[in-house]
């Protein structure tokens, strides 16, 4: 058998060159002009001083288990675990009233679920209550192992969620997704271990989440960490991902935008590293934020000898069966099935061992450059 020869090439794109790209008069200006997009998030400034320290009856709750106690914790204080410990309860921070609490497991697992619905060890989310929403700002978890996901949402879990369906029908879809999700969250030393679901998500509106010196292991029957329509601002950097997908990427940028995955390693990315894309359609809900203004860049990523890119820019542009057009909504997908992943850059990033070509673009718009492609055949 021949051994395997790894191919050098240097991904200074010359956007041109790229076979099947899309010029620049592909894209009438009146349509790229049109795409809402929410400004950049402005990083969150405390609303208030950060919470107090929980109490060692706060702490007995969370350390009962869900055997004796099926409800969640639901935490409005910083909570300190005694070391290696276990919490079988889901967690939620909920409201204005969690800002500024936080968890840190000192190195101790979250396995808990709800009994019905609300799957996931950790949720963060907004809460609606006589028409008027309040959110959580500034929550910290760290240190912990989190065996059944961890979920940021506001309007709706999922882009397909009655309110956020609802909401995209509204011209200002972005910026009120967006005005009443939760924010400034920060994600340290976790280890995500999955034995199915996607272990992180990122739902419609959220904004400044940071995913920092954290590891997903274990399988996933989707992605590792989904970025939803209309959230931005995260900053993924410094993380390793050695989960196996079925078929997916390990990262969907889906209609998310401003945000900076950087210096990260991908060790199993035989179905792809990181896709940006927008969905345009499902559920029969619009995506207004187009994916751009994303930053990619230092990431390693071991391809395995699949075929799948490393980075793949505009993944779908409308090559999916619920895609529709709404002349009675013209934004976002109301307005155009394409990606429109655009201005977004890609640079100094290595893959390994690729059979295809590992950094894709479609649009003139994105910079990609220095990128370094070891193709193995």
């Amino acid at each position: 058998m021949r051994a395997p020869i790894w191919h050098y090439a240097l991904a200074t794109v010359s956007i041109a060159s790229l076979a099947g790209c899309m010029d620049a008069t592909t894209i009438p200006p009146k349509l790229a002009a049109s795409q809402p997009l929410a400004q950049r998030p402005a990083t969150m400034a405390l609303p208030t001083p950060p919470a107090r320290a929980c109490t060692d009856d706060v702490v007995r709750q969370l350390l009962t288990p869900a055997a004796q106690d099926p409800t969640p914790v639901m935490l409005t204080c910083r909570a300190v675990l005694p070391p290696k410990s276990t919490v079988t309860r889901q967690i939620l921070f909920e409201g204005s009233a969690a800002s500024g609490s936080g968890i840190d497991c000192k190195g101790g697992r979250l396995e808990g679920t709800a009994q019905q619905g609300g799957r996931g060890a950790v949720i963060i989310r907004s809460k609606k209550k006589a028409g008027a929403w309040s959110r959580p700002v500034d929550i910290t978890v760290r240190n912990c192992e989190i065996t059944t996901g961890l979920r940021i949402y506001g309007l709706g879990v999922n882009g397909e969620a009655p309110g956020v369906k609802e909401s995209s029908m509204n011209a200002n879809h972005t910026a009120f997704a967006q005005s009443v999700a939760p924010a400034a969250i920060t994600l340290d030393k976790l280890l995500f271990s999955s034995s199915g679901g996607i272990p992180l998500y990122i739902s419609p509106g959220v904004t400044n989440v940071t995913v920092s010196n954290s590891r997903f292991t274990g399988t996933s029957t989707s992605v590792a960490l989904y970025l939803d329509a209309e959230s931005g601002g995260a900053t993924i950097i410094n993380n390793v991902f050695d989960l196996r997908t079925d078929k997916r990427e390990l990262i969907a940028v889906d209609g998310s935008a401003y945000n900076s995955i950087t210096g990260n390693r991908f060790n199993t990315a035989s179905n792809g590293g990181i896709f940006i894309y927008r969905n345009c359609g499902e559920g029969g809900t619009i995506r207004h934020q187009a994916p751009q203004f994303n930053d990619i860049e230092k990431n390693v990523f071991a391809m395995g000898g699949s075929g799948d890119p490393a980075v793949w820019l505009n993944s779908r542009n409308g090559n999916r069966n619920y895609c529709f057009t709404d002349p009675n909504h013209p934004y976002g997908s109301g307005l155009t099935s394409l990606d429109m992943a655009q201005h977004n850059i890609v640079k100094d990033n290595e893959a390994k061992g690729s059979k295809g070509r590992a950094f894709r673009n479609s649009d003139p718009t994105n910079n990609l450059s220095n990128n370094v492609d070891y193709r193995f055949e």
